[in-house]
């Protein structure tokens, strides 16, 4: 059954990515997208900017005292380590309990989420990472519900990353999930490079939590993430 679920995997994820990719390099012969050689970026390009959801006054969903906030920082904070260990240039966008919506002053809205949003957005263009993974705790009133879930944008190359980390997470935790389309979130519409939310589990379900909670479930999930990045790499067009 995993075999079976991970080929279907492989196949639609990368047989979106070709279509992707067929149709950018179609539209790059009609309008070149390089830009000018004095433009200069204020920051290093890098190939993951890692997202650690919420922060500050927003602490995301929770199971009493649990925040999602320090869970999504805990998980993000390991994820970086490891794939800097494997030679990757990494920015994790948050290290510590703040609102990213605090460095935002210029936008004009009075949303301090849309600000927020609009933070990481900025921030991931600003940077021209490659990819842009955001890491999140997923909660829901049902019982049954548990496990991991990758979203991805309505792209090729954002569909085959999905693919291969929730994959990875569907081994480490024993799921059979496939990765979702999202078509309403801010975050996926807007930032430029193939973009993935990963839920890595529900703060619901009691087996969740435990392993969301502790360091070792911690590791277990950064792993499993990483190793789905660098098989997108191997594979990426």
């Amino acid at each position: 059954m995993v075999s079976r679920i991970r080929i279907a995997i492989v196949l639609l994820v990368c047989s979106l990515a070709a279509g992707s990719v067929g149709a950018a390099q179609a539209q790059a012969q009609l309008q070149p997208t390089v830009a000018p050689p004095n433009v200069k970026r204020a920051l290093p390009a890098a190939d993951v900017l890692i997202d650690a959801g919420h922060g500050g006054i927003d602490g995301g969903t929770h199971w009493n005292e649990i925040l999602e906030k320090d869970i999504n920082l805990e998980i993000s904070r390991k994820l970086y380590l490891l794939l800097r260990a494997r030679g990757l240039k990494v920015i994790l966008n948050r290290t510590g309990d703040y609102a990213l919506s605090d460095d935002n002053r210029w936008h004009l809205s009075r949303s301090r989420h849309r600000r927020d949003l609009s933070q990481r957005r900025g921030l991931s263009e600003e940077i021209g990472a490659a990819v842009f993974v955001s890491i999140h705790v997923n909660w829901s009133p049902k019982k049954t519900k548990k496990g991991p879930l990758v979203i991805h944008q309505v792209e090729g190359r954002s569909a085959m990353l999905a693919g291969y980390i929730q994959d990875s997470l569907n081994r480490q935790q024993n799921t059979f999930r496939l990765p979702q389309e999202a078509k309403q979130f801010y975050l996926l519409n807007r930032v430029q490079a193939p973009s993935v939310i990963v839920e890595t589990a529900f703060l619901s379900d009691p087996g969740d939590r435990a392993m969301l909670t502790s360091i070792p479930g911690q590791n277990r999930i950064a792993a499993a993430i990483a190793g789905g990045i660098m098989a997108y790499r191997l594979c990426s067009p």
